[in-house]
């Protein structure tokens, strides 16, 4: 499985749909690979359980394997995925601004204009201190 290989060359240990299961895990878990599902829906914003749950895994991520990486996807890697990126940098200090452009200058068309209008209304919370761990993003 060529995704698999994409992943492990990112130090993957967690991957996290923010979609509808739609593909066997079981080769992921085979490869030491965690799954978690934060579905909602297609075109809009995490609600609040999502986010705070995302913010869980990549501070438990943070804490415990910090050498490794957590992945987020969606279907088409146009908007919900992206939204989650999005608001782990602006947690990590960036406008949001920023972060939407970082982010389209991978995934050209990424994030509506609803999930703008939530970015742009967003304020973060401290939820992803720099705690001496190298907290960094990688965009695909």
């Amino acid at each position: 499985m060529n995704k698999i290989k994409e992943l492990r060359k990112h130090n993957v240990c967690t991957v996290v749909r923010v979609c509808e299961p739609s593909y066997d895990v079981a080769p992921l878990k085979a490869e030491g690979i965690e799954v978690r599902d934060l579905a909602y829906d297609d075109g809009t914003f995490p609600p609040t359980n999502v986010v705070d749950d995302w913010f869980e895994i990549l501070r438990d991520k943070a804490a415990n394997k910090p050498e490794s990486a957590v992945a987020v996807h969606c279907v088409a890697g146009l908007g919900r995925a992206p939204v989650m990126v999005a608001i782990a940098l602006i947690e990590l200090g960036m406008k949001y601004e920023e972060a939407v452009e970082t982010i389209r200058d991978q995934r050209r068309g990424a994030i509506n204009a609803k999930q703008l209008s939530y970015l742009e209304k967003y304020r973060p919370k401290s939820r992803l201190k720099k705690n001496g761990h190298k907290n960094s993003c990688c965009v695909q």
